[in-house]
C-alpha cells in the first residue's frame, strides 16, 4: 500500500521504478525504469527486440499505445505454400520490434524525467551483473533445448548452461546497447548503428529485414476500446491485440444467471468457461491488424449480439462454439501510479520465452517472433503480409466507474490474459477480494483445442462437476503453473493505492 507504486514480475525491475519516482519522476518513467530493467533481468520475458502496449491514465483522461511492429515488407505467403503453419523460431517470425518506440513516445509524451535517467539501472546490472531469480533461471534452462543450433543464441549461455538461481549473469554487449538507445533517443536503433547491425545479421542469415522496415516503424496513439460489466468499464487495447476477448466474455456473462450460482463451484466456472470459448472462437476469426479488416469491433460487442451468444450457453454441457456473426453497421507486464494520480498499465513480450532464438551479434538484442502469430489461410484477417501487424497476446488492462480511473492490471502469458483480465475482474468487483487475493485465487484456463485447465485450488468436486458436463481437464502440475500466467495489479483508493503480485513470478509490489 501506498500513493507511489509499481509492481512487476522480477524485485530488481520493480526498485528501479520506485527509484525513478523517488528521484521525482511520475508513473510513466517508473514504468519505463522498470521495463528497460526487465529487460535485462528478465529476458526469459522479454528483451530489446520486443513490442509493447500501454493504457495510461494521465490524471485527466486515458490513453493507449500501440507499438507492435509489423512484418517485413519483403515477407509473402507465398514462401510458405506446402506448410499448414508460421514457424515458430528464427527469422521468418521476426517483425520490427516495437518496444524502444514504445519507450520513446511514452516518455516524450508524459515522462519528466531525462530519457537517459531511465537507463540507469538496466547499464548498470547488464554490466555488473545481478543474481538470476528462481522462476526465471527454470525458464532459462528449460530455454537451452529449444535453442540448440542457434549460434548466437549462445551469449544467453555462458560456458554452455543457463545460469542457476542466484547466480549471478553479466551482458556488457547489452549495456552498451542501451546506452546507444538512451543517448540517441532511440534514432540508433531504428536508423543508425544497431538497425545496421540487426539488417547484417539478417542478410548473413537469409532474413527479409531491411533499414526501410525499421526506418518506417511508427508506433500508434491509439483509443482504448471499452464495455461495460456490473457497473464498470473495463477498458482494452483495440485489435491487433486480443483484449476484445476479454470485452466480449465478460458481455456475454452479463446475459446469464452468473449470479445465481456460488463462487468457485462448478456451476460457475462452467459458465464462465463458456463464455470464454464464446468469445474465443470470434477473438480468433476476426481480430487482426485493423488496417487490413472490415470488421468494426464495436459490432461484436453490440448488446443484441452479446444477448444472442448468451443463449448458446448450455449450463448442462461443454460446447464447441463457432465465430457468430455480428450485426451489421494478443510476456513481462508492470503497472505503476503515482501521488498525482496518474496510472500505467504496461506491456512488453517477446512472445515464447526467449523469441525468436536470433540474438544480433556483439548487441545482447534478442528478437521477437511475433510473426508466427499470423495464419497461412488465403482471406483470413490474420493471414500473413509484408507490412502488416500480426494478431499480438500481449494486452494491458485498465478499470474505471464513471469516468475516474480504478485500477491498472494485466495478466501475461498468452491466450490466458484475456481470459485472466476478465478473472480478475469477477474476483475484485463480483467477489470483493483485494488485489494480492484475486491474483492469488485459482485459476482456470481455456487451451486452444477447448480443453480445460484448472489450479488445484478449485478442488476435486469442482474437477469432476466439468468433466460431467463433457469438460476435458487436465490434472494441474506445477510445472505448468507459468502457463496461468503473471499477474500484477494496483488499486486506486481513498488514501492511495493498493497493489498484488503474483506468487506464480518473481515479482513484487512495491510503494513509498
Amino acid at each position: 500500500m501506498g500513493r507511489n507504486m509499481v509492481a512487476t514480475s522480477q524485485p530488481l525491475a520493480v526498485q528501479a521504478g520506485v527509484r525513478a519516482l523517488q528521484s521525482g519522476g511520475n508513473a510513466v518513467d517508473a514504468a519505463l525504469a522498470s521495463a528497460i530493467t526487465l529487460t535485462v533481468v528478465e529476458p526469459t520475458m522479454n528483451g530489446i527486440g520486443s513490442d509493447a502496449f500501454c493504457i495510461l491514465w494521465d490524471g485527466k483522461s486515458l490513453h493507449g499505445l500501440n507499438a507492435s511492429g509489423r512484418s517485413f515488407r519483403a515477407m509473402q505467403i507465398n514462401d510458405f505454400q506446402g506448410q499448414s503453419s508460421m514457424p515458430e523460431r528464427g527469422w521468418d517470425t521476426v517483425t520490427v520490434p516495437g518496444a524502444v518506440s514504445a519507450w520513446v513516445a511514452l516518455s516524450e509524451r508524459f515522462g519528466k524525467l531525462p530519457f537517459e535517467r531511465l537507463f540507469e539501472d538496466a547499464i548498470r546490472y547488464a554490466d555488473e551483473g545481478f543474481q538470476v531469480t528462481p522462476i526465471t533461471a527454470r525458464l532459462w534452462d528449460e530455454a537451452k533445448s529449444t535453442f540448440d543450433g542457434f549460434e548466437d543464441f549462445g551469449v544467453f549461455l555462458p560456458n554452455g548452461s543457463a545460469p542457476g538461481a542466484g547466480e549471478l549473469f553479466r551482458f556488457p554487449d547489452q549495456a552498451r546497447t542501451l546506452q546507444k538507445i538512451a543517448s540517441s533517443r532511440g534514432e540508433s536503433f531504428y536508423r543508425g548503428e544497431l538497425a545496421e547491425c540487426m539488417v547484417r545479421a539478417s542478410q548473413r542469415d537469409g532474413g527479409k529485414m531491411t533499414m526501410a522496415d525499421l526506418e518506417n516503424h511508427e508506433c500508434e496513439w491509439v483509443e482504448p476500446i471499452s464495455h461495460d460489466y456490473h457497473g464498470y468499464t473495463l477498458h482494452e487495447i483495440p485489435p491487433n491485440g486480443q483484449g476484445l476477448g476479454a470485452l466480449i466474455m465478460l458481455g456475454i456473462l452479463e446475459y446469464t444467471r452468473i449470479d445465481e450460482y456460488e463462487p468457485d463451484s462448478a456451476d460457475a466456472l462452467h459458465c464462465q468457461i463458456e463464455c470464454m470459448k464464446l468469445a474465443f472462437a470470434d477473438t480468433f476469426r476476426y481480430v487482426s491488424d485493423p488496417a487490413c479488416s472490415d470488421m468494426d469491433v464495436h459490432r461484436l460487442l453490440d448488446s443484441k449480439y452479446l444477448a444472442s451468444r448468451a443463449r448458446l450457453v448450455d449450463m448442462s454441457r461443454s460446447a464447441e462454439p463457432n465465430p457468430g456473426i455480428p450485426p451489421g453497421s494478443g510476456t513481462v507486464y508492470l503497472t505503476s501510479a503515482d501521488a498525482s494520480g496518474m496510472m500505467v498499465s504496461f506491456i512488453q513480450s517477446n512472445y515464447a520465452g526467449f523469441g525468436s532464438g536470433i540474438v544480433i551479434p556483439g548487441t545482447g538484442i534478442s528478437l521477437q517472433n511475433r510473426g508466427s502469430a499470423f495464419n497461412l489461410q488465403e482471406g483470413h484477417p490474420n493471414c500473413l503480409a509484408g507490412g502488416k501487424r500480426p494478431f499480438h497476446t500481449i494486452i494491458p488492462a485498465f478499470l474505471s466507474h464513471a469516468g475516474k480511473p480504478v485500477m491498472s492490471f494485466g495478466v501475461m502469458g498468452a491466450h490466458m490474459q484475456a481470459q485472466g483480465h476478465a478473472q480478475m475482474l469477477i474476483r475484485v468487483l463480483d467477489q470483493g477480494l483485494s488485489p494480492q487475493a484475486a491474483i492469488d485465487a485459482p485459476r482456470w484456463q481455456v487451451c486452444r483445442d477447448n480443453s480445460i485447465l484448472l489450479e488445484s485450488g478449485y478442488g476435486d468436486q469442482v474437477r469432476e462437476g466439468l468433466r460431467a458436463r463433457g469438460h476435458v481437464v487436465h490434472d494441474f502440475e506445477f510445472e505448468q503453473i507459468f502457463e496461468m500466467g503473471g499477474a500484477q495489479m494496483i488499486l486506486k483508493t481513498g488514501a492511495g493505492y493498493v497493489g498484488g503480485s503474483d506468487p506464480r513470478k518473481d515479482g513484487m509490489a512495491g510503494s513509498y
